[in-house]
């Protein structure tokens, strides 16, 4: 990853099945800083984008969508070279649903809903 010297240069990816969950995680991005920011619904279209040469620094991924779930997302990702922060937040909290999750390649996995506190603490590790 390219080092920043801000979190207002970051460049973030919200991949959200739900409008809501995406504009919540959108706002707290912004609260913190982030203000490059692009969001999908599904896995697919996080894949398609770096298909397309799009990059970023840190993609918050969704684990249960349609269409392309956030664990197989990230496998691709992760098979296509990407080396972005890849954070996993989902409502499931069951260990294995997690332990799949991180194998498919995440950075950290967050329970939802994320907050200001905990956003901080990830781009802080970027």
């Amino acid at each position: 990853m390219k080092p920043k010297n801000s979190s207002s240069q970051l460049k973030a990816l919200v991949v959200d099945d739900d409008r809501v969950t995406r504009m919540t995680h959108e706002a707290l991005l912004k609260k913190v800083g982030v203000e490059s920011l692009a969001s999908v619904e599904n896995g697919k279209k996080a894949v398609d984008l770096h298909c397309n040469g799009q990059s970023f620094d840190l993609i918050l991924m969704d684990k249960d969508m349609p269409v392309m779930n956030g664990v197989e997302a990230t496998k691709q990702l992760r098979s296509m070279g990407i080396r972005d922060m890849i954070v996993g937040v989902s409502s499931s909290r069951g260990a294995e649903n997690v332990q799949q999750f991180m194998d498919a390649g995440l950075d950290h996995f967050y329970t939802k809903p994320l907050t200001v506190d905990m956003l901080k603490a990830i781009i802080d590790k970027i």
